[in-house]
């Protein structure tokens, strides 16, 4: 099988892309959880959802309209953007369990690191661990289901 070096290249720029909106999710995420928890003196709870749920809205808009440049089906897209948000949010939990509990990360040594001593480093570093897991996932669901198009131009499933 050859590599199209055109496809890898504008694979790359897509990644690159989705890197991108997603620290830019991380930022609005945190921000809004300030905002609510820290300021208004909502719950952690409610400051937490609310902020995620801004955070997972511009993902799909950034995705949809700068990412995969889609012009499918909105409502449709949204659903599968959703169901691909909880499949890799599972995934997720799913890496962190088994390398916390089954792997016994969580009890490395808060030193394990020598130029960067963190409390808790076994969960510190499992929680990277997942995120890559889950953005690498997230990336490939949304590009071949959620915002994918048929080669003939043709939007799945009208």
């Amino acid at each position: 099988m050859k590599i199209d070096k055109a496809e890898a290249r504008q694979t790359g720029i897509q990644l690159l892309k989705y890197g991108v909106i997603g620290v830019l999710n991380t930022l609005i995420t945190l921000v809004v959880f300030y905002l609510l928890n820290t300021r208004l003196g909502l719950s952690y709870g409610i400051s937490n959802v609310v902020g995620y749920i801004f955070g997972v809205v511009n993902s799909f808009l950034w995705n949809r309209n700068w990412v995969f440049k889609t012009k499918n089906d909105f409502k449709r897209e949204l659903a599968l953007f959703v169901i691909g948000f909880l499949i890799c949010l599972a995934l997720q939990l799913c890496v962190s369990w088994i390398l916390l509990e089954g792997l016994g990360w969580k009890n490395l040594p808060d030193d394990i690191i020598p130029f960067f001593p963190m409390q808790k480093a076994g969960q510190n570093i499992v929680m990277v661990v997942a995120m890559v897991a889950y953005t690498l996932a997230n990336y490939a669901y949304n590009r071949f289901v959620t915002f994918r198009v048929d080669p003939d131009g043709e939007t799945p499933g009208e």
